[in-house]
């Protein structure tokens, strides 16, 4: 059993040498494990400190790309690698190293495809107030998009299987956090939550430079995946409601047509028949919509399939 432990880095000199130093070097159920450095375009030595610490793998970019991008090829890597199982986890060693025994135990007992570690958010005290409020307020909505339990949404302490790495697409260019949820759910994938810890001497998010932006590109990307994901319910949502607001319009007009032995109030009829024929047409975007959703997930089944003879 192989576990390859990536990490994708950007410009992280300083804090990779701390993070590199406490990965395991054992893990009971484990054969092999080796490292994988995910460059973005590092500026500073970066990559050197990593081949002065003998790391196994690193995938360079020639450029700046952003973390989603980084991440994905890095998985790319480990599979080409022939990795059992990847652990994702930050260069700027915010998450205890030796919970990555606990966080991948799930998948060797076949009980998770994929492991998220929650962090004790409550407790801490690096957080403000409104950023513990929006860590559980944005995992909350991402667990109801998703169907799914997990606890702490935008930890990037994660576990991946072989087949569950193969399966993974990631579309937005911001952060891989959510969409691999909301994905996962949809290719049947088991998600289990395990409780982690934190170390405290770990730099700040540069992830999240600016809260208003961070919730912006977060809702962004959350409304994007579902209707990527979930695309008839999305459509059948919106056009579910302007449908109720025709059909109640209609009965409103009914009602004082009746009741006016049929005078006036030829507005609510008007006003009706637009938002009903709106109502059906949105209806109708989202039986197309899902039917190419359909086409996609039979296009992502070829394309797992493919992956999985490329890297025999």
């Amino acid at each position: 059993m192989k576990l390859i432990i990536q990490i994708p880095c950007y410009n992280e000199e300083i804090a990779l040498p701390v993070t590199l130093a406490q990965l395991p070097k054992k893990i009971e159920g484990i054969d092999e494990i080796e490292i994988l450095i995910s460059d973005d375009g590092s500026t500073d030595r970066t990559v050197e400190i990593a081949k002065k610490f003998g790391v196994n793998h690193i995938v360079t970019a020639s450029h700046h790309r952003g973390l989603a991008k980084t991440f994905m090829a890095g998985i790319q890597r480990a599979l080409a690698e022939n990795a059992d199982i990847i652990v994702n986890t930050d260069a700027d060693n915010q998450y205890c190293a030796d919970d990555i025994e606990k966080l991948i135990k799930p998948i060797l007992d076949k009980q998770a495809d994929i492991v998220i570690g929650a962090r004790p958010i409550k407790e801490m005290k690096e957080f403000s107030v409104i950023k513990k409020f929006l860590q559980y307020f944005g995992s909350k909505v991402v667990r109801m998009l998703s169907a799914t339990n997990t606890q702490d949404v935008p930890s990037g302490f994660r576990a991946f299987s072989r087949d569950s790495a193969l399966a993974l697409n990631v579309f937005d260019n911001y952060t891989y956090t959510i969409e691999t949820i909301i994905q996962a759910k949809t290719k049947g994938l088991h998600i289990v939550s395990v409780p982690i810890r934190v170390n405290s001497n770990y730099r700040k998010s540069r992830l999240v430079k600016n809260i208003f932006s961070y919730i912006q590109k977060n809702s962004f990307t959350m409304l994007r995946m579902f209707i990527i994901y979930r695309p008839f319910r999305f459509f059948a949502l919106i056009g579910g409601f302007i449908l109720f607001l025709g059909l109640l319009l209609l009965s409103r007009f009914l009602f004082l047509y009746i009741m006016d032995n049929g005078n006036g109030h030829i507005q609510s009829l008007i006003v009706s028949s637009i938002l009903v024929m709106t109502g059906v047409q949105t209806l109708i975007f989202g039986v197309l919509a899902d039917l190419l959703s359909i086409n996609r997930k039979l296009i992502e089944d070829v394309q797992v399939r493919t992956k999985k003879l490329e890297n025999k």
